[in-house]
């Protein structure tokens, strides 16, 4: 795990040396083990390839340094995340007459670039962003990997490109200026996140995951290799009477592969069905404890800790805890969205940076259970989902005169339901599925608002949506694993580790066990009202009956509560005080409802509030 940097120009750089450096030092707690850079000129003599690496050395400490740089062709490659499958193509590349230096997987991947060029990322199987300059022919490759596990954000202007592995590092260099994206602040009220190819800075995109670019003739072209199954409908094969065990042997060796490492690891566990489950396949193959890191709550309504516990126990792992309050909130959230670059879309981000932080002091590697809810359907929402046409079915009319009145008449305690049946409501699913986990659809955006919508065709979100012969749920599936999941919760899961510079591998988040999971019929994944229903069958031998069949509770922070306590003049202040930045985005009056609504206790804007805060501190920060 790393961070990486650079670019690629046709102009002449001054001080570039300087300026790399600088960039390079952002993203320092990337990468606190190495550090490399690279710079030449291009052989018109007018331009320049310059790469910079952070190294966070997790496989062959002695080997692996960057800018790795191939004596025969010049090739030069930085590299952020871990092939899991490199042993297999190092076998495959030495019977082709490669010999290599290190035991690295990142010489692996250094020469399976020079043996197949760009299509070697059909081959990868792991977490990666990476850059390979190919001198030869004088061309830039970018990827990165399936699911968008490593972040890779590129600045183009004019013949020139920049890239890196935080925003941070760009905004290091002089052409790059910290400037908003009116159409990504507009998306970002919807969503929570900016969706990509969008973030909250002008100019700068993320590289989309399952994605490579080539730059050449100062041109870039970005091709996708990688589409989620669930884009396309089922093929119509019956299951085998054996599925389960098959998949929890796919499982298994997602999970052993991710335990490869020449130094300490362990796991997050959370108390629910999917960190278990990581943490009970890890002990089948470690010969030591498994360490386990928890966190928890000084309320202990919010507080999983007690079936962490359990967990714990009965796989013997080496447990450690922590408790966290609004205080640490507090404390932590600027530095937090200085980190992410971005407003800190969960509140779980604080707990699990500070458990990262604790971890930290005793392992470089953990594996989390994050992604199983988007691959295997683990929300009430992929339940709601498959009904929603039937409700629309209803004449509009009475769709609203039975809808509303149900909304309006729900009491503070059943946000959650207001939240599914506002999202039940919206017929167009581009708009529904964003709003199941998102704040403000488009006529509530309209009211709280006082902003210009965003041009035709400039906006981020969908890209790209599932077919419209695809079941229901595999096309809301589709939109979590194409939105929610990359550029919200592995973003999370990069950043907070990574600023801990602890490294997190994600077994559930495996493009070989999608695969598996997409050939299945739906029911393997939704059964009736029950989620996730094929990991719950194959944990009934494992795992405790108690841990299986408890409620969806998530990694819930209590906000709600805190904002209404010891939060509530930090919110006031920071959303309607003299120093507010973000005022002038809002109808007064409808903010100031929104607070009221939430502090006398008349309904629930946890989520809306939560996001508006930390837009306001990342202007705090950035602007």
């Amino acid at each position: 795990m790393c961070g990486i940097v650079g670019w690629i120009t046709h102009r002449p750089v001054a001080d570039s040396n300087e300026i790399l450096r600088n960039m390079a030092d952002a993203i320092a707690h990337r990468g606190p083990d190495d550090e490399g850079i690279y710079i030449d000129l291009l052989d018109s003599g007018r331009g320049e390839i310059a790469l910079a690496h952070k190294r966070l050395s997790i496989i062959d400490l002695g080997g692996g340094h960057q800018p790795m740089i191939d004596s025969d062709t010049g090739t030069v490659l930085v590299f952020n995340g871990e092939i899991y499958n490199f042993p297999e193509l190092r076998s495959e590349l030495s019977a082709l007459g490669h010999r290599f230096e290190t035991h690295s997987d990142t010489e692996v991947l250094l020469r399976s670039y020079i043996e197949w060029g760009e299509q070697s990322v059909h081959r990868l199987r792991g977490m990666f962003a990476f850059a390979i300059w190919d001198r030869i022919r004088e061309r830039l490759l970018l990827a990165r990997d399936h699911f968008g596990k490593k972040p890779l954000f590129i600045f183009q202007k004019y013949d020139s490109l920049l890239f890196g592995s935080e925003i941070k590092s760009l905004l290091r260099h002089p052409g790059v200026h910290a400037k908003i994206d009116q159409n990504g602040l507009w998306e970002y009220f919807a969503y929570r996140y900016v969706p990509g190819p969008l973030t909250l800075f002008e100019g700068v995109r993320k590289l989309d995951p399952g994605t490579y670019a080539v730059w050449e003739n100062g041109k870039l072209d970005v091709r996708r290799y990688y589409t989620p199954p669930d884009q396309r409908p089922r093929d119509e094969n019956d299951a085998p009477s054996d599925i389960v065990d098959k998949f929890l042997a796919t499982l298994d060796e997602a999970v052993r592969v991710r335990m490869v490492s020449d130094v300490p690891f362990g796991a997050f566990l959370s108390g629910g069905i999917d960190s278990s489950a990581v943490v009970a396949l890890m002990a089948r193959h470690s010969d030591y404890p498994v360490k386990s890191f928890s966190v928890g709550f000084a309320e202990s309504k919010y507080s999983e800790l007690p079936y962490c516990r359990e967990i714990a126990e009965q796989f013997r792992t080496d447990h450690h805890e922590l408790v966290v309050s609004e205080t640490d909130i507090m404390e932590c959230l600027p530095s937090l969205v200085r980190y992410r670059d971005a407003p800190v879309a969960e509140p779980s981000d604080i707990p699990i940076f500070l458990l990262a932080k604790e971890a930290r002091k005793s392992v470089k590697m953990v594996l989390t259970g994050e992604g199983s809810d988007e691959l295997l359907g683990g929300y009430p929402k992929h339940i709601y989902e498959r009904y929603v046409k039937y409700y629309h079915i209803l004449p509009a009319l009475f769709r609203r005169a039975l809808l509303q009145p149900l909304i309006n008449a729900l009491p503070y305690r059943y946000y959650r339901v207001e939240t599914a049946l506002r999202s039940i409501s919206l017929e167009d699913p581009n708009e529904r599925f964003p709003r199941w986990f998102g704040v403000l659809s488009d006529k509530e955006r309209a009211g709280l608002l006082d902003l210009p919508s965003p041009a035709e065709g400039k906006m981020g979100g969908i890209q790209f949506s599932a077919d419209p012969a695809a079941s229901e749920l595999r096309r809301i599936l589709f939109f979590d694993q194409t939105s929610w999941l990359p550029d919200n919760l592995l973003e999370r899961g990069d950043r907070m580790t990574m600023a801990a510079s602890l490294e997190a591998r994600m077994p559930f988040v495996d493009a070989k066990l999608a695969a598996f999971v997409s050939a299945l019929p739906d029911d393997y994944r939704i059964r009736g009202r029950k989620t996730k229903w094929i990991l719950r069958e194959a944990m009934k031998q494992i795992i405790p009956e108690r841990i299986l069949t408890r409620p969806k509770v998530g990694f819930r922070v209590p906000v709600n509560e805190w904002f209404r306590g010891l939060m509530r003049d930090y919110i006031l202040q920071h959303l309607t005080g003299p120093d507010s930045k973000t005022r002038v985005y809002y109808n007064q009056r409808q903010l100031d409802r929104v607070l009221h609504d939430h502090i006398s206790g008349r309904r629930n804007h946890e989520k809306l509030l939560w996001s508006l805060l930390n837009l306001e501190l990342w202007h705090r920060e950035y602007l």
